[in-house]
């Protein structure tokens, strides 16, 4: 960026000799070591089968001599034989080395090529749901071959797989769902976990899994199961590398090219706003910016502030594409952002930290880092987990800065201080360390494991977080319960309908430049009663229409979501005929499905105070009804919650207005001298 932008001039680092900071930077040189990690080579061709107008096609060529040549002048192609050598030879694996190396989407096609893994499948484990798609449709690309024969994935409600599947490409949740009715994992003969620095719950509590079904299968003299795990950086990985395999480093790469670091004293994401369009106005429209925020609600706001403020570009200046990127995001137009811009335009990407590490976006020249990230905290004491902004670590920082030098030279525009910066923790705390494990529990003991408190984690949380729970339904137990106890409630059917709701990504849409509008059509679905009846009467309007997806349309619903419900539905509703379950409906009574969610919910209980705000029962923390609630705008006395998140004060979402009465009554001893209307 040049000074006559209005910019100071940029500091510049090179890979090898790290950042200009004094922490934070990475292993110098590129770092691949044997053991796999999540690398991600050709990563920006991942949306190459499903492209959305006005986006120009992908450039991965059709050619099989081009794919060839792309595939060859990866980093880790140099180190394709030593690899082959030693997978042969090893059945444990660690391969270090940093995005762009190629080791995601490669090491699987050589352990295919080579023959190591033919009698089972190649299984690559990914922290999220579009990496794995969109990575299993650039391998298939590759392979020339359609997606879901050789190659195909499998991620939650959406199996695109075959008999002929060789390479599977799967969230690390699938695998650890699939391990609970196979334990020993024998359709496996080798397994990948990719993104392994993450440290992702799933991620952490798999390797235990893999480690226990290659240790069963060699004691039972069944086919042997190689494991294979692939970070971006050196460090030690319990019971692998010690004892069976030693790993050696070879040559690779972090950031292709330099890139220049720049810090700034800038905070709020309408800063982001403003230094995005500067960016625009003064660069070549072929060189796009990306922009790390922390969620939707503030995604969605500075796209439309980009596309507001676009509209009025001088003539001469590059039209503008703004696409958001956020987890609950319909599928389609997340593939968007790996689709080249049309000639003319530049694409500002503004994303949650998706696009961190798990995926790669060709074309990126700019980062805008506000230094910010969206994550869970759990607190056993008071058993409140939230979703929580705070700062990143130094190492997705630089994470974050790497995103600008795939392809050329790129700067990273960083909206905090150096000073800043040198206060960030130096890693970020992994997932196992701060999240509620009721759901891994529960997953643990339906695979039989004897004592979830020993089992084999990559580094266990304190025990106080790890208690057993009662296995019956695959949910989080406060989903689990509240089927369960439908029946006595005589709900089951609106209890299915609801807890199916809430356990997929929101099916509202709510584009902040259409709020009144949105409220408009929402009046004839709001139910007094909160946003849990409110939901059913939106997905019972839905199935009587039959799915039409012009009305989704109509009444800003995501209908690929609402279908998605329906499939969640029907899963659940077989479990509980499976269990024997009678399946009731309470025929219009919502008092009794209120009910049942008071007895399920009673640990996620606040209470109007006397000055008119709100308070959990249990531990008193301050917390407020959040605005996308229906219930925004009133004050029911008593009101149990899906979810606390916290932004600039704690927020209940997903509310049902309860009575007190019914809560003493779900948990008497619980709620004994806690309830203040039940003390009155």
């Amino acid at each position: 960026m040049p000074e006559e932008a209005g910019f100071p001039p940029a500091k510049r680092f090179r890979p090898g000799s790290g950042p200009p900071s004094r922490s934070g930077s990475f292993p110098p040189g590129r770092q691949v070591v044997m053991l796999l990690t999540a690398g991600s080579g050709g990563r920006g061709g991942g949306g190459g089968r499903r492209q959305q107008p006005p986006l120009a096609q992908p450039s991965a060529s059709p050619y099989p001599e081009a794919v060839e040549l792309q595939r060859r002048s990866l980093p880790i192609f140099q180190a394709r034989g030593q690899l082959l050598a030693q997978l042969r030879n090893l059945d444990n694996a660690v391969l270090i080395g940093e995005t762009g190396s190629g080791k995601t989407t490669q090491i699987p096609q050589y352990l295919y090529e080579g023959e190591i893994s033919r009698q089972g499948i190649i299984a690559v484990t990914q922290p999220r749901r579009v990496a794995a798609i969109s990575l299993a449709t650039r391998v298939s690309d590759e392979k020339r071959t359609e997606l879901g024969k050789l190659v195909g994935y499998t991620v939650r409600f959406d199996d695109v797989t075959s008999e002929d599947t060789r390479i599977k490409f799967l969230t690390d949740g699938m695998l650890l769902r699939e391990a609970i009715s196979d334990s020993l994992l024998r359709k496996y003969s080798c397994v990948i976990l990719d993104e392994a620095h993450e440290r992702t719950l799933h991620t952490d509590v798999l390797f235990g899994v893999v480690k226990t079904a290659q240790k069963r299968r060699k004691e039972l003299g069944k086919l042997p199961l190689k494991v294979c795990i692939t970070h971006r950086r050196k460090q030690a990985w319990p019971g692998v590398g010690a004892h069976s395999c030693n790993p050696s480093t070879l040559e690779g790469r972090s950031w292709q090219h330099p890139i220049q670091g720049f810090t700034q004293h800038l905070r709020m994401s309408s800063h982001a706003a403003c230094l995005s369009i500067q960016i625009h106005r003064m660069s070549p429209p072929s060189q796009d910016i990306l922009v790390f925020l922390t969620g939707q609600e503030e995604i969605e706001a500075m796209s439309k502030t980009c596309r507001d403020i676009a509209k009025h570009l001088p003539d001469g200046c590059p039209a503008l594409l703004v696409l958001p990127l956020y987890a609950s995001l319909p599928y389609a137009q997340q593939l968007r952002v790996f689709q080249g811009a049309p000639k003319g335009y530049r694409k500002v990407i503004i994303s949650t930290n998706i696009a961190e590490t798990s995926i790669t976006i060709t074309g990126i020249k700019y980062v805008v880092d506000t230094g910010m990230v969206k994550a869970k905290k759990y607190n056993p004491d008071s058993g409140l987990e939230v979703l929580a902004v705070q700062r990143v670590s130094k190492t997705q920082a630089w994470q974050r800065t790497g995103r600008a030098g795939r392809e050329d030279s790129g700067i990273c525009y960083r909206l905090y201080t150096e000073e800043e910066f040198e206060k960030f923790d130096k890693m970020t705390v992994p997932e196992i360390q701060r999240c509620n494990l009721a759901s891994v529990m529960l997953q643990l003991l339906a695979m039989k494991v004897p004592n979830v408190l020993t089992f084999d984690y990559v580094k266990p949380s304190p025990g106080k977080a790890l208690a057993p729970f009662y296995v019956s339904v695959p949910l989080e137990p406060k989903f689990a319960k509240t089927i369960l106890m439908s029946p006595k409630f005589h709900c089951t059917e609106e209890i299915l309908t609801i807890v199916s709701l809430l356990s997929v990504d929101s099916v509202l849409h709510n584009p902040p430049s259409r709020r009144e509008e949105v409220q408009g059509v929402r009046k004839k679905f709001v139910s007094s009663e909160g946003d849990h009846m409110t939901l059913l009467n939106i997905y019972r309007t839905f199935k009587n229409l039959g799915g039409n997806k012009d009305w989704c349309k109509e009444n800003f619903v995501n209908s690929k979501n609402m279908m998605l419900v329906a499939e969640v539905r029907a899963q659940l509703r077989d479990i509980c005929l499976k269990m024997s379950m009678p399946i009731v409906s309470s025929r219009g009574d919502m008092e009794s499905v209120r009910r049942c969610l008071a007895h399920s919910l009673f640990m996620s209980t606040a209470e109007l105070q006397p000055d008119g705000t709100y308070a959990t029962t249990d531990t008193h923390q301050p917390v407020a009804i959040h605005p996308s609630s229906v219930l925004f705008h009133c004050k029911p006395a008593c009101v149990v919650y899906t979810e606390l998140l916290y932004t600039n004060k704690c927020y209940m979402r997903d509310l049902c207005v309860v009575d007190a009465e019914w809560l003493y009554e779900a948990a008497p001893e619980y709620f004994r001298r806690k309830l203040r209307t039940a003390r009155n």
